[in-house]
């Protein structure tokens, strides 16, 4: 901002009056502008952290858009007709074990799952104890078995096809406040003996693998 500065005016001669800038002056005058300029556009800008920080917000709900983009599909429903109950369908059994990718207090998860293939298609369910009461969980069918890298990759009906339902199998549920969670899913489409084993983890840390049960064909 430029500031008007009044100057009294003095007799021509009069030692007081004001001389003419030099071109060192007017230099140094136009240093300090530049510098002040520099200075409002740093503020207007913000640092470094604040924009990191913007990026990490923006990933961050980059992250909920995708999960929400599942929404709506058939990740379960605690109220259908378990695997192990489902009338003319061949069974299979698993049995949970603890991974060493499990997050902090989950050393007392156990529990059973369930997979069942008949005339409509397959059905799975899940049954596990010892969760954090009113935390969620999803659980996938694996392609390999759990001493495979803790179960390897997701299984898919179509390999290098999409990842979410239909052609992936996932089950998603929330444990009640005795620390337990039980849901089932169905799909239209058998997975014969390629789905081997499935895995469970906190339904925001993927990484973070709980269990894995292998099917007992």
């Amino acid at each position: 901002m430029h500031h008007a500065i009044s100057v009294p005016a003095h007799a021509a001669g009069d030692p007081r009056s004001p001389r003419p800038l030099g071109r060192g002056p007017r230099l140094v005058a136009f240093g300090v502008l530049v510098a002040a300029t520099s200075v409002l556009l740093s503020g207007c800008g913000g640092d470094s952290a604040d924009h990191a920080s913007a990026q990490t917000a923006s990933s961050a709900s980059s992250s909920a858009k995708g999960r929400d983009g599942m929404a709506g599909m058939d990740m379960g429903d605690p109220s259908a007709t378990p695997a192990d109950k489902i009338p003319g369908a061949t069974v299979v059994k698993g049995a949970f074990t603890l991974l060493d990718t499990r997050p902090p207090g989950m050393d007392d998860v156990a529990g059973s799952a369930w997979l069942a293939q008949g005339s409509k298609g397959t059905t799975v369910t899940v049954s596990l104890t010892g969760l954090k009461p009113g935390a969620s969980y999803m659980a996938h069918l694996h392609a390999q078995h759990c001493s495979a890298k803790n179960g390897g990759e997701h299984f898919r009906f179509e390999k290098g096809g999409a990842t979410t339902p239909p052609n992936e199998v996932h089950l998603m549920f929330t444990a009640d406040k005795s620390g337990m969670g039980m849901t089932t899913v169905n799909n239209s489409r058998k997975t014969g003996r390629d789905a081997v084993a499935i895995v469970v983890h906190p339904s925001e840390a993927q990484d973070n693998r709980i269990a894995c049960a292998d099917f007992d064909f």
